[in-house]
């Protein structure tokens, strides 16, 4: 089994704010962690040195590459925050059609800032894609 590059850490939420850089991204992050843990259940877990993960699964493809994964997180990136809805099997665009300002990528979502999304519907976002990635791979609480 080849094993994934970013790996869960014993790193504290709190520690990991710490490393950001901007005061900006800390408040952000501290009001995502917050709501990833209301509409999880889940504790966050820092996965590399800049993933806030929620839940965990495991995968195994048909290929017989698999691993463990977070199931949803984000990252206080400089230029953006990064929201991972893994691992994007279903199409959510009529709740991001409510989200406001962001762009996607294949897993992710894009935000400049946090005030530029309606955080409601982020987190139905995110219940709806924990839901989705269930019905795939069983997702875990962390």
């Amino acid at each position: 089994m080849v094993s994934n590059k970013t790996g869960p850490t014993l790193v504290s939420f709190s520690k990991f704010c710490t490393t950001v850089n901007s005061e900006k991204r800390v408040k952000e992050a501290i009001v995502l962690n917050d709501l990833f843990r209301e509409v999880t259940g889940f504790e966050p877990v820092l996965w590399g040195d800049s993933i806030v993960g929620y839940g965990r699964y495991h995968y195994r493809y048909k290929t017989g590459r698999e691993g463990d994964f977070l199931a949803t997180g984000f990252a206080p990136r400089k230029a953006k925050l990064s929201v991972y809805i893994m691992p994007g099997y279903t199409d959510f665009s009529e709740i991001l059609s409510r989200l406001g300002k962001h762009t996607t990528g294949r897993s992710c979502l894009y935000i400049n800032k946090l005030s530029d999304v309606d955080i409601k519907v982020l987190g139905e976002l995110i219940v709806a894609g924990i839901a989705d990635l269930n019905r795939h791979w069983p997702v875990e609480p962390t």
